[in-house]
């Protein structure tokens, strides 16, 4: 049976309400950031997450109520854009008192952008690591070294492609294979949805070999995402977050999307792991991908920035026709599958080693391999 979160339990004492009956149980947690990504899970077939509407303090004012099923099992939340919105709302939802959350599977549903060596405009994406990339140093670009390659470089350090001097222990998060696996071989059972003006968009990618994946059909792919709340467009850029990803990974990540909120919500979950109020094994990180993060060539870096987004209304359809093929697995296998969890065979967790166990990226673990708090 699972252990209740010692302040859920203090939450029904305190305000008398039923140990067996309050609380609501979710078998999946969808999260969201802003209203379209929200609103593709509204009005489906497959599940209504509108029958219960459970108004959250702390959640963002935008997005005051977590939505759920009626018998509880699929729910859903907007956090907000950002990385403060991210964190914030989903700390609220930690230490409410309308959840158990301690079997809960959380699947992160949202759009990003796309690094064209890796995935295209349309593809839905499961991430193994998700990197803070904002989280550096920075000089203005006309005002770098000759012998720097970007403005961006680690904190702590000299210069650009070495690894921080000292870490915040946010930098990086890695979450279990073995689900990332399980989540991606259901999303795959998919049909994906494209159209003629993402397949336009993609076609002037074709003329450089480095962009393939970019110029081709969209999928279901493995790699992994950055954390910023900055947008960027360009290859410089672009070439430098890749190799950010790659240093704080020990070589292990390769940079494919990115957006503003992932490591904010890894490690509120993180902390709530901390005190057993979920269980980090069960975290699933999906984005689709919306826009390149680059120009193709020829194209000029601002028009693709806050130009045309024909990835955009794909995107957002993809991430309920790959997602709701995940969310319907870990609910049908629950049984049999999902109920006892999916068993790690790689390091789960911080760059701190919070949760137990040694990092293979970072300082390696501050806590002698132990949990931050037994």
């Amino acid at each position: 049976m699972a252990r209740w979160p010692l302040l859920s339990v203090l939450s029904c004492l305190l305000f008398g309400v039923s140990w067996t009956s309050a609380l609501i149980t979710p078998k999946v947690f969808i999260l969201t950031m802003f209203d379209s990504e929200a609103n593709v899970w509204f009005d489906i077939p497959e599940f209504n997450v509108l029958a219960q509407n459970i108004t959250i303090p702390g959640f963002s004012p935008l997005y005051p109520d977590a939505h759920c099923t009626s018998d509880g099992n699929v729910c859903l939340l907007t956090t907000g854009q950002g990385e403060i919105n991210a964190a914030s709302t989903i700390s609220a939802l930690l230490y409410s008192r309308n959840f158990n959350l301690t079997s809960t599977y959380f699947l992160v549903a949202g759009i990003a952008g796309v690094n064209p060596k890796l995935a295209t405009i349309g593809s839905v994406t499961f991430a193994r690591y998700a990197v803070q990339v904002g989280l550096q140093y920075e000089v203005d670009a006309r005002e770098i070294p000759a012998n720097f390659q970007t403005g961006y470089f680690p904190q702590g350090s000299t210069g650009p492609g070495q690894l921080p001097g000292s870490w915040d222990g946010t930098e990086v998060f890695e979450v279990n294979e073995n689900l990332r696996q399980l989540a991606f071989a259901l999303a795959k059972t998919a049909t994906l949805n494209d159209t003629d003006d993402a397949k336009a968009a993609r076609a002037m990618y074709g003329t450089v070999a480095t962009f393939a994946k970019g110029a081709s059909a969209p999928g279901i792919v493995l790699c992994d995402t950055a954390t910023s709340d900055t947008f960027w467009s360009g290859n410089l850029l672009g070439n430098a977050f890749e190799n950010t990803t790659k240093v704080f990974t020990n070589g292990a990540g390769a940079y494919c999307t990115t957006q503003q909120e992932d490591n904010a919500t890894l490690q509120a979950l993180m902390r709530g792991a901390l005190f057993h109020f979920v269980d980090f094994g069960r975290i699933i990180v999906m984005r689709s991908a919306s826009d390149f993060d680059r120009p193709p060539p020829g194209q000029d870096v601002v028009a693709n920035l806050i130009g045309a987004t024909p990835g955009f209304n794909p995107s957002l359809l993809n991430l309920h026709l790959a997602g709701v093929k995940v969310v319907q697995g870990i609910v049908s296998q629950w049984n049999n599958r999902f109920a006892q969890g999916v068993r790690p065979d790689n390091y789960v967790g911080d760059v701190f080693g919070s949760l137990g166990g040694e990092p293979d990226f970072g300082p390696g673990s501050i806590f002698g391999g132990k949990p931050a708090r037994a």
